[in-house]
């Protein structure tokens, strides 16, 4: 048997797989809403429709390094439980993959929060590595 490659870690960043809502908003100030799948202090992961990627994506291609697309993310993230906060990120699509007939992966980097954002990723996406590592 073949060995498989393991694919590089294109973040520098941690990844905590979530499931929550993101609106991303395009350059042109539309709209489409997608589904975050992982969440790192650099970016996220978001889960997306073909029709979706036909909006996002122009050509469905994945973005050449350096001709990044850019959008802003915005999603909640719980700072306690009772009491999630938004978020605001810009950023760049920086990757771009099919995994099933009608679903596609799109990587997006962040630039630049407004606002405590960062700070409530970071805030986030460090309680659930801490919550996974006392887990195992």
């Amino acid at each position: 048997m073949k060995p498989v490659a393991t694919k590089q870690n294109l973040r520098n960043q941690q990844r905590v797989d979530v499931s929550a809502d993101a609106v991303i908003e395009k350059t042109d100030g539309s709209y489409l809403d997608c589904k975050i799948t992982n969440l790192s202090r650099s970016g996220i992961m978001i889960s997306c429709t073909q029709a979706t990627i036909k909006e996002l994506v122009p050509g469905q291609k994945a973005p050449i390094p350096g001709n990044w697309i850019p959008v802003k993310a915005k999603f909640s993230v719980p700072v306690v439980a009772t009491q999630p906060v938004s978020v605001i990120a810009e950023g760049n699509i920086v990757h771009l993959r099919r995994i099933a007939r009608d679903e596609y992966q799109v990587g997006i980097q962040f630039a630049e929060f407004e606002g405590n954002g960062y700070d409530y990723v970071d805030g986030y996406v460090s309680k659930l590595l801490a919550s996974s590592t006392t887990l195992s």
